[in-house]
């Protein structure tokens, strides 16, 4: 496994680098098609092993991202784009691609909400996102994760 990121809270380790693409429109495609495409333009171009380990909790967490998986990369409202960046930016893609998984499968990481905005935060760390963009991010998803997808 590749050593992604480590710190005192959490590692991260993938079994080879991520490889992410942009989904586009291809002319024989159906409307429905499109629209998954403008809901999620984002896919994961190979099967990706995942390990996260809680050191906080001593725990230890493996799945894998099939190849194919499509997402929407930060979920970044528009008029925040000027503050935060575009949800298209280099930056996000990795921890979204995690961070949107996480969210789909919870029982990843043993329904552990928290640990999901640790994971997210080092992510972005670890991609360069400043300290001031980065609490913005982790605040507002564990805000919409908690309220919205009754996620605690």
């Amino acid at each position: 496994m590749i050593c992604w990121c480590k710190n005192k809270n959490v590692g991260i380790f993938f079994n080879e680098n991520p490889s992410v693409g942009i989904r586009y429109y291809i002319p024989s495609m159906t409307k429905d098609e499109k629209k998954s495409i403008e809901k999620y333009p984002f896919i994961c171009k190979k099967e990706l092993k995942v390990q996260l380990n809680d050191y906080r909790k001593n725990k230890q967490y493996e799945f894998s991202i099939p190849k194919g998986y499509c997402y929407d990369g930060a979920s970044i409202p528009r008029i925040f784009w000027r503050i935060i960046g575009a949800n298209t930016d280099n930056r996000f893609l990795i921890p979204a691609l995690i961070h949107d998984i996480l969210c789909e499968h919870h029982e990843y990481i043993d329904n552990d909400r928290s640990f999901s905005t640790v994971v997210f935060n080092t992510l972005l760390e670890t991609s360069g996102v400043n300290r001031f963009k980065r609490f913005l991010m982790k605040n507002s998803v564990a805000c919409f994760q908690t309220i919205f997808c009754k996620w605690a």
